[in-house]
């Protein structure tokens, strides 16, 4: 909950009546009301600053306003919801006929920086990928090794990867899927967008898809198999796994591993990123393992590299963490 304002509501009249208009017209909550009481005083300081009436406050005023708040540490979330509130007046001044443009119209706010895509170190990832639950069901065991392996080994989306059919049928194109062509060593994938791409699946990856497709028809029985999906990940129905179910059978492996972070789906497709253009520096060819439409969308894995580099920098040079004042 804000404080309180420290002085009365604003002197403007104008403000006054707009206040009085929204707490009874809009019969606004008293902590909103209390929002744009502190949103408007907060304008008038800042017009006071400039000399000028409220009315009289232009764009290029709003927009230095902006500029003032953002370098004074104001978040892009935080400016915007000033803005609304001062939006609002505005509006309210101009259905008065008390100005002809509303100075806030076209003012944006700075965007937000997007936050890094959470993915893991390689130790951990590969911890996972290499975890065996030794009292598990073998089937259960095997199915979701399998899934990690392709999840971490080939980048894919939660949706590409329950969206594999174990082997394509007359359906499967037609209907959106995408298969596994063991022969070749390839994922062909059914992406955003409905674009597809091939996926190489590597050594191990395809060890463990192996292991689990011997064992995947298991728990249906022989005359069962009937009733077994053409999905290449299943329940122990035979349906075809759910995204949600492949996130909770995620989660409880990664805890299992003793991983202090619970691990989802696309924080495998993260770190395969990641760990990929560290080793190899191709940015190009992590956007065509990813299936991104614009490399600008991958290129938030040279940041994640930055800081991995960044990281191994504090950590290891002797004059990177000097204390205050040393020689």
């Amino acid at each position: 909950m804000p404080d309180a304002p420290s002085d009365p509501l604003p002197a403007d009249p104008h403000v006054l009546r707009y206040l009085e208009h929204v707490r009874v017209e809009k019969r606004l909550a008293a902590r909103t009301l209390t929002l744009y009481t502190l949103d408007l005083e907060k304008l008038a300081q800042l017009a006071a600053g400039v000399q000028l009436p409220l009315l009289q406050l232009t764009s290029a005023h709003i927009r230095r306003f902006v500029a003032q708040m953002h370098s004074a540490g104001r978040s892009g979330r935080g400016i915007a919801l000033i803005l609304s509130g001062w939006r609002g007046f505005f509006t309210w001044a101009g259905r008065q006929g008390l100005i002809g443009h509303n100075p806030v119209q076209d003012v944006r706010a700075p965007k937000a920086p997007k936050p890094l895509p959470k993915a893991l170190g390689v130790d951990d990832a590969v911890r996972l990928a290499e975890f065996d639950h030794a009292g598990a069901d073998p089937w259960l065991e095997a199915r979701d090794a399998a899934m990690v392996e392709l999840l971490y080994g080939c980048g894919l989306r939660v949706g590409e990867l329950v969206g594999l059919d174990a082997v394509p049928g007359p359906d499967t194109q037609r209907q959106g899927r995408g298969w596994i062509d063991l022969q070749a060593g390839e994922a062909h994938v059914f992406g955003k967008g409905g674009k597809r791409r091939s996926v190489p699946v590597g050594r191990t990856a395809m060890a463990a898809l192996q292991a689990w497709l011997a064992l995947r028809a298991g728990p249906l029985g022989g005359d069962g198999s009937a009733r077994l999906d053409a999905a290449l990940f299943v329940g122990q129905r035979g349906a075809r796994l759910t995204a949600q179910s492949v996130w909770l059978r995620l989660r409880q492996r990664s805890q299992q591993a003793g991983l202090t972070t619970p691990v989802h789906p696309h924080m495998l497709r993260h770190s395969f990123a990641s760990h990929l253009l560290q080793s190899s520096g191709d940015l190009r060819a992590v956007q065509e393992l990813l299936g991104h439409a614009n490399i600008t969308t991958t290129q938030v894995y040279t940041r994640l590299d930055f800081q991995h580099l960044a990281k191994v920098y504090d950590a290891a040079h002797p004059r990177a963490r000097r204390k205050p004042g040393a020689e």
